[in-house]
Parts: C-alpha cells; structure tokens; sequence
C-alpha cells in the first residue's frame, strides 16, 4: 500500500530518485540548500520507502514550475506520477493566484497534458542552461 506524504522528500531520496530514474544528477550541497526553499513537495512512500517524488518552486505568486517528477523505474507504470501530479495540482488549485504563470519542461508530455497542460509552441519554445 502507498502513502502520499506533502512534504519534500530528504536530499539522499531526492539524488537518488533522480538518479535511478533516470534524470540529471544534481550536486549534494546544491540540493541540500535548495529543498528547503520549494514552494511544495510531495513524495509517495511505499513499506516506508520513498518510491516517487515531485517539487513546485517559484516565487508563489506569479511563477510557478513543476520539477522533479520521478518514480523509482520497479513502480513505474502503476499511476504513481498520476498521483504525484494530481497532488502538485491540488497545490497549485489551492495556492496560485488566478493568472499565474505554470511550466514544467517535459520529458513525458502525455502525463502533463492529462492535467491540461499544452506545448507553449509556436508563442514560446522552452529553453534552458545549465551552469558548469
């Protein structure tokens, strides 16, 4: 049985989550100080282990990102991110003001658009950099 705890997981959960599902790695001191500042977090725990994960950050008014989705690869395909997602949108139903700005970057659209999010193009195109 699962248990979905709204609260950001622990850095050791959140490196390894990343790591075995997949995702970039993240620098432990990196991550060590910016858990802390998410806007929301939400963790799926199952025999007491944490087997997925999800993060809001922004400034909590006009900018909101969804980051960090990731289940553990052995629980995949079970509505895991589902349920993570539908959590982050309760958060975001309950939290962001009307006209706040939503992004995510998708590694998995399918999952994002079942929550009505839409491809930003042609208006925009996502980009990003990453400091080394």
């Amino acid at each position: 049985m699962y248990q979905v705890v709204e609260k950001v997981v622990s850095v050791d959960d959140f490196l390894r989550l990343r790591e075995v599902s997949g995702l970039a790695p993240r620098p432990y001191e990196a991550a060590k100080r910016a858990l802390p500042n998410s806007l929301f977090g939400v963790h799926i725990c199952i025999d007491n282990k944490v087997v997925g994960m999800g993060r809001v950050v922004g400034d909590g008014a006009l900018n909101f990102e969804v980051v960090d989705i990731a289940v553990q690869p052995d629980f995949q395909g079970n509505g895991l991110g589902r349920l993570i997602m539908q959590s982050i949108m309760d958060y975001l139903d309950r939290d962001a003001p009307k006209g706040a700005y939503i992004t995510l970057m998708a590694d998995v659209p399918e999952l994002y658009k079942k929550f009505g999010f839409e491809l930003s193009r042609p208006e925009s195109e996502g980009m990003c950099i990453v400091k080394q």
